[in-house]
């Protein structure tokens, strides 16, 4: 149970989010959490309703299958209105309305992926700015927040480039590299300061989801043609996680062909990716080749002393925001980055809950007792790589197979589900690409892992049994 909070009599969401994504974490594992829970955020309608917002109905439908029960008993709990939550996905909410104002995104996911729905307290700006601003970019996410360490410095130098229009550019610029390391941090920077720099131009950020649900609302609107213009006019396009417009035919193919008419327009264009772009084996290679066509720019992971000095910025913002008081003594901060493997959002996430918990107290607060406030939010010790061959021995000992049988042709359901499961778990926990996993399970070709990925994805949503056995592998890799 996360500190500073008082008893179960509460009725601020904020707080009561924070502490039962706490708990929550805790209950369902690291891996479920990080891919349905984390990414979301907890709204209240016109009514009063309050509705947990998924990114995707897929991830909607896992929640209400697999966590919503447990989700409203612990915010019934804590909760002194006796509120319960309801979950929806982005599609269902839409462009959210005045009356439907953000409460609180994950204490543990400091920068929720719900890009379309920007605070609604943005500074007013200028009517050149507008098409930023209905894009739904993150207010503090500008290059005065980024900061620069030894794994970003080449793509932040590249980044500002971009966003003072200066000429001799690459088109496109691709940034690509693991979750959580910064990449929408900069295309959210491009944008504000283009636009800053250029209010008469027209800026357009878009993640890869929202490019989907719109193009195909504007077939089935039969209104392709606006669609395409609004595209198409823009002085610069910036696109977030384009891995994710992969398997989709059509929507590569309008993307292919507004690629090429804004190049051949000579106007700016940056995507993000988690991989580099010729590594984008689910995209067609027309699109492959475009995207790689420019300047791909790698954001890698962070080390330790970058670490230090994003958990320091954090801090300093939410001590302007008035949440806490004082600075952290340097051996909590170590403890805190030591503890926290994984993505900087992951690593602000355990800040926020350490600032919630310690509020007024934070310059007191020793290194055991933050290990007690933090509970959950801190992993059991320091960073640890996972390797395939350790989740293939991992799943083999699961599921009491040898790992020779993982590798071999063998295709009965007792074999092939785990050998899925083991590259699903190689795709979640290593940074090898559909291609090395493929070698590495007998010489299977990408698009074999590709579809056992998918597959496991699928299942966890609709197997009770299928998920809990990822969430025990999940912690088992932990540690």
């Amino acid at each position: 149970m996360a500190g500073g909070v008082n008893g179960s009599n509460m009725t601020d969401p904020d707080r009561i989010w924070n502490e039962a994504s706490v708990r929550l974490r805790a209950e369902i594992g690291d891996g479920p959490f990080s891919s349905y829970i984390a990414p979301s955020a907890v709204r209240v309608d016109s009514s009063g309703q309050l509705i947990l917002v998924t990114p995707t109905a897929y991830a909607r439908d896992w929640v209400r299958k697999n966590a919503l029960r447990r989700m409203n008993e612990l915010w019934l709990g804590l909760d002194g209105l006796n509120r319960r939550l309801d979950v929806r996905c982005r599609a269902e909410v839409g462009s959210a309305p005045p009356a439907l104002a953000v409460i609180a995104g994950n204490v543990l996911d400091a920068t929720p992926r719900l890009a379309a729905f920007a605070s609604p307290t943005v500074p007013p700006i200028a009517d050149g700015a507008r098409a930023v601003r209905a894009a739904g970019l993150q207010d503090r996410l500008t290059f005065d927040s980024f900061v620069e360490g030894q794994g970003n410095a080449f793509a932040l130098a590249i980044a500002k480039q971009v966003a003072s229009w200066a000429d001799g550019h690459f088109n496109p610029v691709f940034f690509c590299g693991p979750y959580g390391y910064g990449k929408t941090h900069l295309l959210n920077a491009i944008a504000w300061e283009a636009q800053r720099l250029r209010p008469e131009a027209k800026v357009v950020y878009l993640t890869a989801e929202r490019f989907l649900s719109t193009f195909v609302k504007a077939m089935q609107d039969r209104s392709t043609a606006a669609f395409k213009e609004s595209l198409r006019s823009a002085d610069m396009l910036l696109l977030d996680d384009v891995q994710f417009v992969g398997g989709k035919t059509s929507t590569q193919e309008e993307l292919l062909s507004t690629l090429t008419a804004l190049i051949e327009d000579g106007k700016r264009i940056v995507f993000s990716a988690d991989r580099a772009p010729m590594a984008l084996t689910e995209v067609e290679p027309r699109l492959r080749s475009h995207l790689a066509a420019g300047l791909t720019c790698p954001v890698e992971a962070g080390d330790r002393e970058l670490k230090i000095a994003v958990a320091q910025n954090r801090l300093k913002a939410l001590s302007a925001l008035g949440v806490v008081q004082g600075e952290a003594a340097p051996e909590v901060l170590a403890q805190l980055v030591d503890r926290t493997p994984g993505s900087m959002r992951e690593l602000e996430g355990a800040v926020n809950t350490l600032a919630a918990a310690a509020g007024s107290r934070l310059a007191t607060v020793s290194v055991d007792e933050a290990s007690i406030l933090l509970g959950a939010a801190l992993r059991g010790g320091p960073e640890r790589r996972i390797t395939v061959d350790e989740i293939q021995k991992t799943v083999a000992d699961h599921f009491n197979l040898k790992q020779a049988d993982l590798l071999s042709e063998r295709r009965t359901r007792s074999v092939a589900r785990p050998r899925q499961m083991a590259m699903y778990l190689c795709k979640q926990h290593t940074t090898r690409s559909y291609p090395d996993i493929g070698r590495r399970f007998g010489g299977r070709d990408h698009t074999t892992v590709l579809h056992g990925v998918r597959k496991i994805e699928e299942l966890m949503a609709q197997d009770d049994q299928i998920a809990r056995d990822v969430e025990a592998l999940t912690r088992k890799l932990r540690g």
